[in-house]
C-alpha cells in the first residue's frame, strides 16, 4: 500500500469523528447525533467502514460488492424511516462527498504532494463507486419511504423531487408507478383563503393523483399567502403546453389507459383545475408554465409569478389555466413599483361608479362584445354602455381605445389577482 492509502487509513477514524460532528453541527435533523449515543455510534461505525473499505478497494480499482452496497442502502433506510426531509437527505450526501474529497487533499499534502499516480488512482475509483454507493443510499431511503409514506405523500415527495431537480425522482416515479417526461408544464394553483381542514384537503389532492395520474402536492402557507390561511397546489402534466410536446404513459392514463392520444398538456391543466376547483369553494388563480425536467425548478418560479399575477376567480366559473402571454403585463408592472402605483391610483378613480371594475372585467374578458359583456353581467346592454361612459367620465380613459385596453385592462388584473388586498368586491 503506498503512502497516500496509508496515511487516509490513518486518518480513518479522526476522519470519520469529524464527519459524524459535522452532521451534527450542520444539518437540524441529525443534532440528535450530539444526545443519542446509540445513533451516533451507528453513525460513526459506518463513516470508519466506508473510509477503510475505500482505501481497501481504490489501489486495485476494486468495485463495492453487493453486500456493501446492502449495507449504504441500509443507512438510507434508518434515515428516511426516522423521517429525514429530502433537502437534509440532500445535504448529507453532498457534506459526505465534499469532506472525503477535502480528506484525499489533506492526506496528499500530508505526503508534501504525496505519489500523483495514487492520487489519480483514487480519484478515478471515487467518482464512479461514489455514484454507484449514493444511488444505493437513495435506493434504501425511497424503500423506507414506500413503507412509511401513504401514496399520496409518495406523489408529493415525486413533485417536490422533480421541481427541485433532485435525482432520486427516478426512484419515486418507480415507487409511485408514474412513468417520467421529458417535458412537463407545471400549474400552480394559488388558493389565498382555504376553507378545508387537512383532512378534507388531503381527500381532494388524493382523488385528482388518482383520477389524473401526474405528481401533485399541497404546499400549505405557499404563494405570497399565510400559513394556515390557504396556500398553492403545484401539478405537474406531462408535455410541454409552449411546444405541444405530449407525454407517454401519463397522458394515455389521462386518456382513459386505452392507448389513444391523450389531450394536450394545456387541455390536461385545465380538466385538472375544473376538478380541483369546485373542491376549494374559494377563489383561485392558476399560472402555468412549461420546461424539460431538467429545468423544473425554473418553471415553478415562472408559473408561481404568474398566478400571482394572475385574476381570482370564483372556482364555480372554472378559473382557466393562465400562461405569460395573458398576464406579461402585469408581471412587468409588479416590478416597476411607481408605475404600480400610478394604476393603483387609477382603480381608486373607480370606486365612485356602479360595479365598474367587474363591467370592465366581463367586458375585457369577452374582447370588448357589448352583448356578451352584458349578458355576462346579466344588464342592459344600454346599462352597460352606461357605466362605460362613467369609466371615461372618472378617470378620462376610453375603456374602447387602445390606450384605454392598454391601462384599464392592466387595473383589472392587479385589481383581481389580490396585488392591492383587493378593496373591490370580486365577482366571477
Amino acid at each position: 500500500m503506498g503512502s497516500l492509502f496509508a496515511e487516509l487509513t490513518r486518518q480513518a477514524s479522526a476522519n470519520a469523528r469529524r464527519e459524524v460532528e459535522t452532521y451534527a453541527r450542520e444539518i437540524p435533523e441529525l443534532q440528535a447525533l450530539d444526545s443519542d449515543s446509540r445513533a451516533r455510534t451507528e453513525a460513526l461505525e459506518y463513516a470508519v467502514w466506508f473510509r477503510r473499505r475505500t482505501v481497501e478497494l481504490a489501489p486495485r480499482n476494486g468495485v463495492l460488492t453487493d453486500d456493501d452496497l446492502g449495507y449504504i442502502a441500509s443507512m438510507g433506510e434508518v434515515r428516511a424511516g426516522a423521517g429525514m426531509s429530502l433537502d437534509s437527505r440532500q445535504r448529507v450526501l453532498r457534506l459526505h462527498t465534499e469532506l472525503m474529497l477535502r480528506e484525499i487533499n489533506e492526506a496528499t499534502e500530508a505526503q508534501r504532494g504525496g505519489d500523483v499516480e495514487e492520487l489519480m488512482r483514487i480519484m478515478s475509483w471515487f467518482a464512479p463507486q461514489g455514484e454507484r454507493g449514493i444511488g444505493a443510499y437513495r435506493g434504501g431511503f425511497v424503500t423506507a419511504l414506500r413503507r412509511r409514506l401513504p401514496y399520496v405523500e409518495q406523489v408529493g415527495l415525486l413533485a417536490r423531487s422533480l421541481m427541485s431537480e433532485d435525482p432520486m425522482a427516478a426512484e419515486l416515479a418507480q415507487v409511485t408507478g408514474m412513468e417520467l417526461a421529458g417535458h412537463y408544464t407545471v400549474a400552480v394553483i394559488r388558493v389565498p383563503d382555504c376553507p378545508l381542514g387537512d383532512r378534507e384537503l388531503g381527500n381532494g389532492v388524493e382523488a385528482l393523483v388518482k383520477a389524473h395520474r401526474v405528481p401533485v402536492v399541497w404546499c400549505p402557507g405557499a404563494g405570497g399567502v399565510s400559513r394556515g390561511a390557504g396556500g398553492e397546489l403545484v401539478a405537474l402534466v406531462p408535455g410541454d403546453a409552449d411546444t405541444g410536446a405530449a407525454a407517454g404513459a401519463t397522458a394515455e392514463a389521462l386518456a382513459g389507459g386505452d392507448g389513444t392520444a391523450g389531450p394536450s398538456p394545456a387541455a390536461a391543466v385545465t380538466a385538472l383545475v375544473a376538478d380541483f376547483a369546485p373542491v376549494l369553494g374559494r377563489l383561485c388563480a392558476v399560472g402555468t408554465a412549461g420546461a424539460p425536467r431538467s429545468a423544473l425548478a425554473g418553471a415553478l418560479d415562472r408559473a408561481r409569478r404568474i398566478s400571482a399575477a394572475a385574476p381570482l376567480r370564483r372556482t364555480t366559473a372554472r378559473p382557466r389555466p393562465h400562461t405569460t402571454a395573458d398576464v406579461f403585463v402585469e408581471l412587468a408592472v409588479a416590478d416597476v413599483p411607481f408605475v404600480d402605483d400610478w394604476l393603483r391610483t387609477v382603480a381608486r378613480l373607480l370606486r365612485s361608479g356602479p360595479d365598474l371594475l367587474p363591467t370592465l372585467d366581463a367586458y375585457y374578458r369577452h374582447d370588448m362584445n357589448r352583448g356578451l359583456a352584458a349578458r355576462a353581467l346579466n344588464v342592459h346592454p344600454r346599462t352597460l354602455d352606461y357605466r362605460l361612459r362613467r369609466v371615461r367620465e372618472l378617470t378620462d380613459i376610453d375603456p374602447g381605445s387602445t390606450r384605454g385596453v392598454r391601462i384599464l385592462s392592466a387595473v383589472v388584473t392587479r385589481s383581481l389577482s389580490g396585488a392591492w388586498r383587493n378593496p373591490f368586491r370580486t365577482r366571477a
